[in-house]
């Protein structure tokens, strides 16, 4: 097998590289060029941004790509392998040997970075990625490389990070399209994941609430517009946030599921490769000897997936990544290895609820789906082989609500699961799915009460920290702080909180439920239980990794928010949490019938408030949950009141 890089370099193409591997091209779109201004970052100095195109060719005849759906079906290249091209971008020290050796790598969000976000405190995606904006320049000052791979072929040219996979062609089959607008504008043109083969037969209902039946009420209807593209006009009675299902005959499926591969044989290659095609290799050798793979949200299920699907396993037989960073994907995983995925598809308590993302199993050991008698585990495949990797999942408290989190560490029916030793699960109490460093509780139109600002990069930082260390040195990381069934932290939903009036609260959450997606449309055939984090008088979470602005507090906040009247009231909203600020006065709280104390009963003075929130920053720096220079930037925004991000 060989290499070619092709650089737009002004000496034209570089030579070729002999390798053994599944990167059959490794092409620079450019000069490695300067990123941040040339910003210095410390011990590590200057960082630089490389842009290439990574091919891959993938044998459908290996055990390890048997997996991925509809491999065998695909073209083939002259050697009988089927191709894909991955972009790919890279953050690296200019001067490799003041990294810190290890390559972290991010896979994109909808085609974004946003790992800058979560842990630069970057106030937008892409902005690191980009290497426009390093934020408060945190993983270049501890001296990572980092990287990003495309992985999604629904990403259009130009829009983001992408994955080029092949079509399949002459197959057609049924697809589902789910659409939930929040705004009444009709008619309304959406796209299609993949082209129609044809118009008839095709049908749309219209839904109140996920769990409802589908109705086609008069005033309801839509029309080809093109193959790709459908104009619905809706129906009156219903309001900004039904859900529209249009089921119709698809042609062109990708072979989506050689993102996988694309993460498994880059990941090794930038890893590994020591010639002059891979640009983290120098002098013949490599300047990266540790590999984490991190995702967030949508690309931590995919993290979750790649690991269920066996492939931290190279075809070497070597593990790729030894560490794993999961954050926010609850127990969901990804519909993406199946013919005609939809790897966007986002299962909350209103929309997407259907698709096969989020079914069994649910949690890293190996359990029994007591509604169908199947056995399986996250880890049954990495363990079959020696290459599960060390892993932290980390999850928003929102994950209890809408993304069925309390069955990582219970079984299906409900009972304490001990995680695996190899895994440790955290949730950032109090926290909504994701908000940025810079938001303030606000309003918006679809959410009943505000929503939650508390963004999760002061502990991340520290986990990361902590992986590092666990990966590189065998440093046990903290224990898991999660809600459990066994201590007491895990509860029904019934008469969970407190009778705080404004808050509110009906018990509603995002049902786990075992969907036979074999029919079009899918159906419900059992339902699994869902726990929730016990709350104290405040409402707020006991269990998790409790922050100083939730250890002093001046508001509830929750990881649920209702929807508003006019978007399917009675649902919740998705991936955001509520706030609701303490009164001020006891007589403030009196006449409310709040039962929280008030901000002057619990804090003498504002002296009183910044020593709570200082005490409570010592502990976790004690504890490995809080950087001492967190610990010292929470403090300070104690002082200046803006840590409980109630105003800006």
């Amino acid at each position: 097998m060989r290499y070619r890089t092709a650089g737009l370099l002004a000496a034209g193409l570089l030579a070729a590289a002999p390798a053994q591997a599944e990167v059959t091209r490794f092409e620079l779109q450019g000069a490695a060029a300067p990123a941040f201004g040339g910003q210095e970052f410390g011990p590590a100095g200057r960082y630089e941004r490389i842009v290439a195109k990574a091919t891959i060719a993938l044998d459908p005849a290996d055990a390890r790509n048997a997996i991925i759906a509809d491999l065998a079906l695909a073209p083939r290249n002259a050697q009988g392998k089927v191709e894909a091209t991955a972009d790919i971008v890279i953050l690296r020290p200019a001067e490799s040997a003041r990294g810190n050796g290890t390559l972290l790598l991010e896979v994109p969000n909808r085609g974004r970075e946003i790992i800058g976000q979560l842990m630069n405190d970057a106030p937008g995606a892409n902005l690191l990625s980009g290497g426009t904006d390093p934020g408060n320049g945190h993983l270049m000052r501890q001296g990572y490389t980092l990287a990003w791979i495309g992985w999604q072929a629904d990403i259009a040219p130009g829009q983001g990070m992408r994955l080029a996979a092949p079509v399949v062609p002459n197959v057609t089959g049924p697809s589902r399209e789910e659409f939930l607008f929040d705004h009444t504008r009709s008619p309304v043109t959406v796209p299609l994941t993949y082209p129609a083969a044809a118009t008839e037969g095709a049908t749309l209902t219209i839904r109140a609430q996920a769990g409802d039946a589908r109705q086609t009420p008069p005033g309801l209807s839509f029309r080809f517009l093109d193959p790709q593209h459908v104009e619905i006009t809706r129906p009156a009675g219903f309001d900004a946030g039904a859900l529209y299902e249009l089921i119709y005959t698809a042609k062109d499926p990708v072979v989506q599921g050689m993102a996988f591969a694309a993460f498994r044989d880059i990941g090794a290659f930038l890893r590994w490769e020591k010639g002059p095609a891979n640009p983290l290799a120098a002098g013949q050798r490599g300047t990266v000897d540790q590999a984490v793979l991190a995702g967030v949200s949508q690309s931590g299920r995919f993290v979750r997936d790649y690991l269920y699907l066996g492939f931290n396993e190279d075809e070497r037989g070597r593990q790729v990544y030894g560490a794993m960073l999961a954050h926010i994907p609850g127990t969901r995983r990804s519909f993406t290895n199946a013919r005609f995925a939809q790897p966007g598809r986002n299962p909350t308590p209103h929309g997407d609820r259907h698709y096969p993302a989020d079914q069994f199993p649910f949690t890293y050991a190996t359990t029994e789906d007591h509604l169908t008698g199947k056995r399986d585990g996250l880890l049954q495949r990495c363990r079959a082989t020696n290459t599960c990797p060390r892993i932290m999942q980390t999850d928003s408290e929102y994950e209890f609500w809408g993304a069925r989190a309390s069955l990582l560490v219970t079984d299906t029916q409900g009972n304490h699961l001990d995680l695996p030793p190899e895994v440790r699960a955290y949730m950032m109490t109090g926290h909504p799915h994701h908000a940025a460093a810079q938001a303030v509780a606000e309003r918006i139109d679809r959410c009943a009460l505000p929503v939650n600002p508390l963004q999760a990069g002061a502990p991340m930082r520290a986990l990361l920290a902590a992986l590092e260390a666990w990966q590189r040195e065998g440093v046990e990381p903290p224990a898991s702080r999660y809600p459990m069934r066994s201590a007491g932290t895990l509860l029904p939903a019934a008469g969970l909180y407190p009778a705080i009036p404004a808050l509110g609260y009906r018990g509603t959450f995002g049902p786990a439920q075992l969907v036979d997606n074999s029919v079009v449309p899918p159906v419900v055939k059992g339902e699994y239980t869902v726990l929730l984090p016990r709350v104290d008088a405040d409402g707020n979470a006991i269990g998790g990794v409790r922050g100083p602005v939730i250890e002093a507090p001046k508001a509830t906040y929750t990881g649920w928010n209702p929807r508003a009247a006019g978007f399917a009231a009675g649902a919740l909203c998705y991936n955001t949490g509520a706030v609701l600020p303490f009164a001020a006065t006891k007589a403030e709280r009196l006449a409310a019938n709040d039962p929280r104390p008030s901000l002057e009963e619990r804090y003498a003075t504002p002296a009183a408030y910044v020593a709570a929130v200082r005490a409570a920053a010592t502990r976790l720096v004690a504890e490995r949950l809080l950087l001492p220079e967190d610990a010292t930037a929470i403090t300070a925004a104690a002082e200046a009141d803006t840590l409980a991000r109630l105003r800006r």
